[in-house]
């Protein structure tokens, strides 16, 4: 069976949620689920219930938790780059029917990786495996050689209003 590319992008809330649901649904079908996350480093609610899947959903982070905007340390390139070579042959084996980049978008957005290394990635990926990229900024060349391209947008957002995040709502 044919698999695909799918970004999940956009200013709205819900990419990361999309990109787990989908998680869920290929570990209930007995499929062997890798998520990669970039950027966030430490400790999020989804992190506990994943654990209930851990016989077919592997997660790990390719980040340090440090930094969000801004310019990002030394560390925290190796530790992206660290994470792109492991992805790399994760996505070559075809060992993984799904395969999660989380806030990879936004990693390539703040230089952890080059677009030549991500397009490289996406090309180097097992016909049966199928690829979720998440983040915001998401790079017109990734749009382009996406499969399914879905654009949360932000209308409303209580955030604005000062509310804090929530555990087990947003983080």
């Amino acid at each position: 069976m044919k698999s695909y590319v799918h970004v999940y992008t956009g200013e709205g809330k819900g990419k990361t949620t999309a990109a787990l649901g989908l998680a869920i649904r290929a570990a209930g079908a007995d499929h062997k689920v890798f998520l990669a996350q970039f950027i966030k480093g430490g400790h999020y609610s989804e992190l506990n219930a994943l654990k209930r899947f851990e016989d077919l959903i592997t997660v790990e982070q390719f980040g340090l938790g440090r930094f969000i905007n801004g310019t990002p340390a030394e560390s925290d390139i190796n530790a992206a780059r660290h994470g792109l070579k492991k992805l790399k042959d994760i996505l070559a084996s075809g060992d993984y029917k799904v395969v999660i980049m989380d806030e990879a978008n936004i990693a390539l957005h703040y230089h952890l990786f080059s677009i030549e290394e991500l397009l490289d990635l996406i090309d180097c990926k097992a016909e049966e495996t199928e690829l979720i990229i998440t983040g915001r900024k998401a790079a017109p060349e990734i749009l382009e050689r996406a499969d399914l391209v879905t654009e949360m947008k932000a209308v409303k957002h209580y955030f604005k209003e000062g509310v804090k995040a929530r555990v087990g709502i947003e983080k």
